[in-house]
């Protein structure tokens, strides 16, 4: 009997379903508890607001701050009359600048009109512009006749004017002045003359020849811008001697060539003339 009982019961095997219907009873227990707390404390939030924005309303209506300001009626009067006199201050400092702006325009217009005053021709004036339509085309002046009169007066009045002539005749002559005064200034500006040196072999004939006879021969040519210098007999073969003799010339009026037609004509001393060296200086 008591195994047929057992087989019928079913609390056991539905345990999960007792202990599910056992949480949602204690959940339903506190759930609404805790609900309406919240829901308590939200409402006594909104009514503290409400009552301090009523406060602060009714404050403000009777003419004191806000909570937590520092001043009252009369620290807001001070600060009002401490800003007004400082924008009295600001205000006559202005007036003072502006006073000494208007000063300064006065005297710069004065000194103006002292300037055109005292240059009345100095003042520009604009050119008066004349409107011409695009599409109308500007007519000829007519031609007008002229009289035997007024051509004998046109024909005395100089177009040119004798000015110009005097202008012409000054300027030439201070272009030749110029230009006497450069060429006076180039002649007395000494010129650089060119010059060299030239180191000559004179040859003789044969070993039996005066070499101081040619010697004196060489030397006794003498030509503008010719200096003789130093000289040397130099030995060649055979008992032959030749003369190497120095001598500074000025290029532009004595050669090589001159010099060695001038040596040249003692035919019976000298028998060559050559150019050892040959140096400008």
């Amino acid at each position: 009997m008591a195994t047929n009982f057992l087989v019928h019961e079913k609390i056991w095997f539905d345990k999960f379903k007792y202990d599910d219907a056992e949480r949602k009873f204690y959940e339903q227990m506190n759930g609404p508890v805790a609900a309406s707390s919240r829901q308590e404390n939200g409402a006594s939030v909104i009514l503290r607001d409400i009552a301090r924005a009523r406060e602060n309303i009714q404050k403000s209506l009777a003419g004191s701050s806000g909570p937590g300001a520092s001043s009252g009626p009369s620290g807001d009067h001070s600060e009002l009359i401490v800003r007004i006199a400082s924008l009295e201050v600001e205000n006559q400092n202005l007036r003072g600048v502006v006073q000494d702006l208007q000063q300064a325009i006065a005297r710069l217009e004065a000194r103006l009109s002292t300037l055109e005053k005292s240059s009345p021709t100095h003042r520009a004036t604009a050119p008066q512009t004349q409107h011409v339509s695009p599409m109308r085309q500007a007519e000829p002046p007519a031609k007008k006749v002229a009289t035997p009169a007024e051509d004998d007066e046109d024909n005395d009045i100089d177009l040119f004017g004798s000015e110009e002539e005097e202008e012409d005749k000054e300027a030439a002559r201070l272009r030749e002045e110029r230009l006497r005064q450069y060429a006076e200034k180039k002649a007395r500006k000494p010129s650089l003359v060119a010059k060299s040196s030239i180191l000559l072999d004179v040859k003789p004939w044969d070993d039996e020849t005066d070499m101081a006879q040619l010697e004196a021969c060489v030397r006794s040519i003498q030509l503008d811008g010719l200096v003789w210098g130093g000289s040397k007999l130099v030995p060649v073969g055979y008992g032959i001697r030749k003369l190497q003799i120095q001598c500074v010339v000025e290029d532009d009026k004595v050669g090589t060539d001159l010099l060695e037609e001038e040596i040249t004509k003692f035919e019976e001393h000298v028998q060559s003339v050559d150019i050892a060296a040959f140096n400008k200086i």
